[in-house]
């Protein structure tokens, strides 16, 4: 006999209590039997760091000082020797000899021609020294400028973006000077040709052949780049007859979308990825040229496109098979901050018409709205939504809802 409080329970009522206890052990059991599993997902923390916006796109080098030789008058051109590849001295190579045609020594006009051509290219000279005095009291100033950046920096009176930019400055205005040499050296070497030209326009009693011969050297040191006349052969004055150039001495030209170009400031950083090395190189935007061009994409999609030019940080001795109009892969930076909230770009989704994530609370995936600045391929930052150390799920899928138990996938 049962008894419950002093209460003597009668058989029947005990044989209910016990199938009601047993159906509740029942139930319990079905219900813990048909529980859906855990869904296995992968996980990410919210972490803080360095994050940076970038624009990949393709580019090619090419030689920032090239230099194309022409005839100063016409005449019969002797058959050059040299090849594309070879090596040229300044005033030393002899890169072609021309023979004047007489008709056109006595023609009046040409004459006049040569003579107008020997005072453009003095003023020509004039003009590149004074750029060349200029770009020099530029360089000399961004020298002292740079050291005096230098030692607030080290004295913490000046930030690093103003010693990166007084550093940039300093080497941007070496490079105009370096430029700016090679201008006056080239506008010497047109003037001396020009003068030889109007002395040959003149004429010699003699007119011996080998009098008249007008020889035409390197004006700059280098290679041949390109032979654009090789053949003996009659030609008109101005007659491009080779390229020549330092194929060391290389710049990036890379064509971004104008919505990016809009974004990339000179001194960005770039790094040079797929040039046919092993390792990175790097370099930095010198300027975004003012002018877009209409580009069609491989799928055949109209775009809007603008040049970029990029220095090469490397020495070339780090590039030497590096040469003219290579095809390089470069990657641009448009932001960056040493340090961000981040969250994967593989854990957010479109919720209506804000960014919203799943974060882990005790096992279950609760939907968190966000709000996101820059994003790049892998992270993006967090303005809100989200705490440092926070778990979220990554690729969530269509299973993924609210209060849905999960487990770390292994």
């Amino acid at each position: 006999m049962l008894m419950i409080s002093g209460t003597v329970l009668s058989a029947a009522t005990r044989r209910g209590l016990l199938w009601a206890a047993a159906a509740a052990v029942a139930l319990a059991v079905i219900v813990y039997l048909l529980r859906p599993d855990p869904l296995p997902v992968d996980l990410a923390v919210v972490s803080r760091g360095p994050l940076a916006v970038t624009a990949r796109e393709d580019g090619l080098t090419r030689i920032r000082e090239r230099y194309e030789v022409s005839t100063p008058l016409a005449g019969r051109l002797q058959r050059i020797e040299l090849d594309v590849g070879d090596e040229v001295v300044a005033e030393q190579t002899v890169l072609a000899r021309l023979e004047p045609t007489l008709p056109s020594l006595l023609d009046p006009r040409t004459l006049a021609q040569a003579q107008a051509r020997v005072r453009a290219a003095e003023r020509r000279l004039e003009l590149a020294k004074l750029q060349q005095e200029s770009a020099l009291a530029e360089a000399e100033h961004a020298q002292s400028e740079r050291v005096r950046i230098y030692q607030l920096h080290r004295q913490g009176a000046a930030s690093d973006s103003e010693h990166q930019q007084a550093e940039l400055q300093a080497r941007l205005t070496a490079d105009a000077q370096r430029a700016a040499k090679y201008a006056v050296e080239i506008a010497q070497y047109e003037w001396e040709l020009e003068k030889s030209a109007l002395l040959l326009a003149q004429g010699t009693e003699s007119e011996d052949a080998s009098e008249m011969e007008l020889v035409i050297r390197a004006p700059v040191s280098g290679r041949v780049l390109r032979l654009r006349q090789e053949n003996s052969a009659v030609i008109p004055v101005g007659t491009v007859l080779m390229e020549i150039g330092d194929p060391h001495d290389l710049e990036l030209v890379v064509d971004v979308l104008s919505r990016d170009a809009v974004r990339i400031q000179p001194g960005a950083a770039v790094e040079v990825h797929r040039w046919g090395g092993d390792q990175t190189l790097h370099g930095s935007v010198r300027y975004v040229e003012p002018a877009g061009f209409t580009k069609f994409s491989a799928l055949g999609v109209e775009e809007q496109r603008v040049n970029v030019i990029i220095d090469l940080l490397e020495p070339p001795e780090q590039r030497p098979t590096l040469g003219d109009a290579f095809r390089v892969e470069a990657e641009i930076t448009l932001w960056q901050t040493p340090e961000a909230l981040r969250i994967p770009t593989s854990a957010l989704f479109r919720s209506g018409q804000t960014w919203a994530t799943f974060i882990v609370r005790d096992g279950t995936a609760e939907l968190r709205q966000l709000e996101i600045g820059a994003m790049n391929e892998a992270f993006a930052e967090v303005l809100s939504g989200v705490e440092e150390g926070d778990t979220v799920i990554e690729y969530p899928g269509d299973r993924i809802e609210p209060s849905v138990a999960i487990v770390p996938r292994a």
